[in-house]
């Protein structure tokens, strides 16, 4: 273990208490299950439904039928879709905030290696994300009691469990390169851009086949967004993202141990 690893948890978690991101952050994804849950009853009423108009149409292409199958997808699906937007902004800011806020010599200054800076905001973002998705989840349990959604089962519990908090897991091992843009363009715009960008080209991936070789496409594939996960993705998928998010910390630690931060 790294001996000053515990400081700079600490120094990080700090940072974290004493800003309003985590509540800016648990509002945007709380939106989902609150959204989901509107859904569910447009779609119980036929009749309201029909007299909603634009809404109602909406509702019905997004998750289908008033049911638990298709809240959960809903709630798997805007966790690997919307995730990756939502866990690059808490990555974005926690790296990013110390070249935005000219914090980073101070950082620097402090008795606790680069690495072990670098390993506490990683786990940082860890927990960050996971808190988000499981209060997430958590809602959506509460809204679809309230709603009172038809077709409940504990295998479809079993496997909404198992989607979302795989998809979480997938983005985050991908958060090193919005950290080392983050880090690299000291800031928060290229981090941003990047995010933008890879969410796009996933898209493009998954339309023309490819999803299953692109590591940004792989957390929609596994909740699967666009068809059965077994038709679509293969253990090479696994491979894949794994090797990307190896590479990913490898370069984000590597820059920090080695750039000239005095400038």
């Amino acid at each position: 273990m790294m001996p000053n690893l515990p400081a700079a948890l600490w120094a990080e978690t700090l940072k974290v208490r004493r800003s309003k991101v985590p509540l800016f952050t648990s509002i945007g994804f709380l939106i989902l299950p609150l959204v989901g849950g509107l859904f569910m009853i447009i779609l119980k009423d036929p009749e309201a439904a029909k007299s909603m108009g634009l809404i109602s149409t909406k509702a019905q292409i997004t998750v289908g039928t008033a049911d638990w199958s298709a809240f959960f997808n809903m709630l798997s699906q805007g966790t690997a879709i919307g995730g990756a937007i939502l866990f690059s902004i808490v990555t974005t800011w926690i790296f990013g905030r110390e070249f935005s806020d000219h914090t980073v010599k101070e950082l620097l200054a402090l008795p606790t290696s680069r690495e072990a800076t670098v390993t506490a905001k990683f786990i940082v973002i860890a927990v960050w994300t996971l808190i988000l998705t499981v209060a997430m989840f958590l809602v959506g349990l509460i809204v679809g009691a309230l709603v009172d959604i038809p077709g409940w089962s504990g295998e479809l519990l079993g496997n909404s469990i198992v989607n979302i908090l795989g998809s979480t897991l997938l983005n985050m091992i991908l958060m090193p390169y919005v950290a080392l843009l983050a880090s690299t363009g000291r800031g928060y715009i290229p981090p941003f851009g990047w995010t933008i960008l890879m969410v796009a080209l996933a898209q493009i991936a998954i339309v023309t086949g490819w999803g299953d070789w692109f590591p940004w496409a792989v957390p929609a594939l596994f909740v699967g967004a666009v068809g059965p996960r077994e038709e679509l993705f293969g253990a090479h998928g696994y491979v894949v993202i794994l090797i990307a998010s190896v590479l990913g910390f490898a370069m984000t630690y590597y820059w920090w141990r080695t750039a000239d931060q005095t400038r």
